[in-house]
Formats: structure tokens, C-alpha cells, sequence
């Protein structure tokens, strides 16, 4: 029986174009990622560097703009459909389970989501969850096994009683490893709203 319901944040609550940072950045005459940006973008991501150190290593070694690269960062970010909104806080107010957000994210892309949606609309939703997981913040990020050993082990959350929801194969085939059920779901065609049509809530 699921008891526990661990939700990604990006393509299953909030709409993502994960081509458009790719293509802003080509605008400002980056047109290859190399290795040495993946890994500033790595450490990010778990906050090992400032949002300032972030922009300032593209600053100096592209000659970008500082504002124009934070607008090519954030392109990535779409909307946020009501009906999922809705979803999430029915789905709270029953509280029937428990219910978790674990999101690979930093400080550029969460300030960008807290100023479009408003500190309220943000705060209602991250109040839907009993623990608000983002990687920057925890200085873990999935696929990473000690990221869901860390949650697992902080709620005291059995794998078998859990399912974790997430866009990215690699951090669904992570999970799964440790026993935890999983819905690596798939944007263009599913829903996360439809999640309790799915066997393991049948």
C-alpha cells in the first residue's frame, strides 16, 4: 500500500522547454557545452557556488551580459497549469499521504518561479508538502543514491509504502533501485493529475 508520494517539480507540476536555455545561450554565442560548464552547473545545483559565481564564471568567460544570461537560464521555466495547482492541494487537504517535493533546482530558476507566480501562489504550494526538497538547498542532487537515502531516512520512509514521480529516466531508475516505486512519467503525453488511475493505487 502507498503511504508516501515523493514529487518531482519540473514537468510535473511546472510546464519546462528544456531545449530553450540551450537555444537563448546560442543567441549569446555560446553554442557548445563543454565539460567545464557542466560541472558549474553541477555545483550549482547543489549550492557548492553563489548564484553570483554562477553568473560570473558565463560573465568572464563568454563576455555575456549578466542579465541577459539569467533570461537565458530561466528560459527553461513555462507555466504552471491551474489544474495541477488544484490537484496538489486536494490532494493535501485529504491528508490521506504524505506527500514530498524533491526537485534538482538552484536559487536563479526558484527566484524566477517565486517572482512569476507570486510569494503567495509559492508559498500555498510549497505548504502542500510536509518537507519542500530542493537540491541547492540539501546539497544533493538525484540520480545520486545518498539523495534518496537522505530522504528515506530523515521521514523514515518505507521504499515499498513510497512512489516517486519524476520526468528524468536516470532519477526514476535510481529510485527504483533502493525499492521505491516509480512513475517516470512522460510530459508530452501523461499527467501527474491522473497519477491515482495508475496499478499501484488500484
Amino acid at each position: 500500500m502507498i503511504k508516501n508520494i515523493i514529487f518531482d517539480f519540473g514537468d510535473v507540476f511546472i510546464n519546462l522547454d528544456k531545449q530553450a536555455t540551450y537555444k537563448e545561450l546560442a543567441k549569446l554565442g555560446v553554442t557548445e557545452v563543454t565539460e567545464e560548464m557542466m560541472e558549474m552547473y553541477y555545483r550549482y545545483e547543489t549550492g557548492a557556488i553563489t548564484t553570483n559565481e554562477f553568473v560570473d564564471f558565463f560573465h568572464n568567460k563568454f563576455a555575456i551580459p549578466k542579465e541577459d544570461l539569467k533570461r537565458a537560464w530561466n528560459a527553461i521555466l513555462l507555466d504552471f497549469p491551474d489544474h495541477r495547482f488544484n490537484f496538489i492541494k486536494k490532494l493535501a487537504d485529504k491528508k490521506e499521504y504524505r506527500l514530498f517535493l524533491l526537485s534538482n533546482t538552484n536559487d536563479l530558476h526558484i527566484s524566477w518561479i517565486q517572482n512569476d507566480w507570486g510569494e503567495e501562489l509559492y508559498a500555498i504550494f510549497k505548504d502542500c508538502f510536509e518537507q519542500f526538497y530542493l537540491s541547492h538547498e540539501i546539497n544533493l542532487r538525484k540520480p545520486n543514491r545518498t539523495i534518496y537515502d537522505f530522504v528515506l531516512e530523515e521521514n523514515t520512509l518505507i521504499p515499498e509504502e513510497t512512489i516517486f514521480i519524476d520526468d528524468t529516466f536516470e532519477n526514476t531508475e535510481a529510485a527504483k533501485k533502493l525499492g521505491i516505486k516509480v512513475w517516470n512519467i512522460d510530459p508530452e503525453k501523461e499527467d501527474v493529475v491522473n497519477l491515482f488511475n495508475r496499478e499501484e493505487f488500484l
